[in-house]
């Protein structure tokens, strides 16, 4: 049966889902520290625009740490560099950083020198890394804000600037620049546009399990939480046009908006997350979950079956034994609990022993904490009916 993308009733709906989840979101006392928060784009931080053989790829703001020197300018780098990149320029969370670095250099990167390429791979001594250009459905997914899927462009790294517009043009409307504002609640929205676009578009859409249910909402969450600019009257952060054009390497006015492939870059008097409110795991996850409450159809896995428009899912409770179904998945913290549990169960993660015990580290605490239910293997023979999954494969 295909399944039809739906949007909640409004943004309320979201609202008061989000409000009940985070009682205290918005009025918490952040702060503000311009001398902590400021991110240098001046002297060795100074944008430089990528040069034959530099990688870049699908991931905006790790294009633009490459372009600022705050990972190798060459886009290949270590998971302490990445690491210690993301924390110290956008502010987010050790945890996650650790969580994503780790995983992604084990599924599509070179695990002897513990590094990965942000764009195509290179050969290593065990043969070519994927790179994230090349980690479709393994850690690159459908459904991106901006880049267009793979098997409807055949290109999964540069902008599609219809899409890049199409968001743009949904503030529009405020007519006042102070108050222009790409929140959470809008990018959940387009989201929702934006999935039932690959749906009705790209017969291989394919939504995993993983780089599906956590990948594909991370490259909307991240984009307010890490890249809106924070200040004394907005400390939560307000992503303003200019602020997304160049996070996005957009140029021009609204009317001739130009795109200019690598050159994402960090806004001049940018600030980051104050220190103390790293955007952590927990925070992610937790409104990842909120999220998908409000909008259900985020946390079908499944895809298309080589027609546009057949959007079949894969059910839940054969997928995990029982262990979940397509209703308490959504409960609680059970798909937070997914998520970490399926991230550790990637063959690639398991055979790389300092990655796993990086990711351990991580996800051990998190399980306990959530009270996760026990979830020991998947039954990913299921996906073998998606033409979209054995492509990747």
């Amino acid at each position: 049966m295909a399944l039809k993308a739906r949007s909640t009733a409004n943004d309320t709906t979201f609202a008061e889902a989000y409000a009940q989840a985070h009682s205290s979101a918005g009025k918490r006392t952040v702060g503000f520290n311009p001398t902590t928060q400021y991110v240098s784009t001046t002297g060795a931080h100074a944008f430089v625009a990528p040069g034959s053989g530099d990688a870049r790829g699908p991931c905006p703001g790790l294009n633009a740490l490459a372009n600022h020197g705050y990972i190798p300018h060459n886009g290949i780098g270590t998971t302490a560099q990445f690491t210690q990149a993301t924390n110290q320029v956008y502010g987010m969370g050790v945890d996650v950083a650790t969580f994503l670095s780790a995983y992604g250099t084990a599924v599509d990167g070179d695990i002897v020198s513990l590094s990965f390429s942000i764009g195509q791979g290179q050969s290593t001594i065990l043969g070519p890394e994927d790179g994230l250009t090349g980690s479709h459905n393994n850690y690159e997914t459908d459904v991106s804000p901006t880049r267009g899927d793979l098997y409807e462009y055949g290109d999964n790294y540069d902008v599609q600037l219809s899409q890049f517009v199409q968001l743009y043009d949904l503030q529009s409307s405020v007519s006042d620049p102070t108050q222009v504002n790409y929140d959470i609640p809008l990018l959940t929205s387009f989201r929702v546009t934006r999935l039932q676009q690959s749906i009705d578009n790209n017969p291989y859409f394919f939504n995993a399990a993983f780089s599906g249910l956590a990948v594909q909402p991370a490259a909307y969450q991240f984009t307010f939480r890490l890249m809106a600019n924070k200040s004394e009257e907005f400390p939560e952060g307000r992503l303003d046009r200019d602020t997304l054009k160049s996070f996005f390497a957009i140029s021009g006015p609204d009317d001739n908006l130009v795109y200019t492939p690598g050159h994402e870059r960090i806004p001049d008097n940018w600030y980051k997350r104050a220190i103390g409110d790293e955007y952590n795991l927990p925070f992610f996850l937790t409104e990842l979950g909120t999220i998908a409450a409000a909008n259900p159809q985020f946390a079908s896995i499944g895809g298309n079956t080589g027609q546009v428009d057949t959007f079949t899912g894969v059910n839940v409770a054969d997928l995990t034994g029982g262990v979940y179904n397509a209703q308490t998945l959504l409960q609680g913290n059970n798909l937070a609990c997914f998520i970490l549990q399926v991230a550790m169960m990637e063959p690639s993660v398991a055979a790389a022993t300092i990655l796993l015990q990086q990711l351990t580290a991580v996800v051990s605490p998190l399980l306990s904490q959530f009270d996760c239910p026990e979830l020991t293997e998947i039954d990913d023979s299921l996906f073998n009916n998606f033409p979209g999954y054995t492509r990747s494969s």
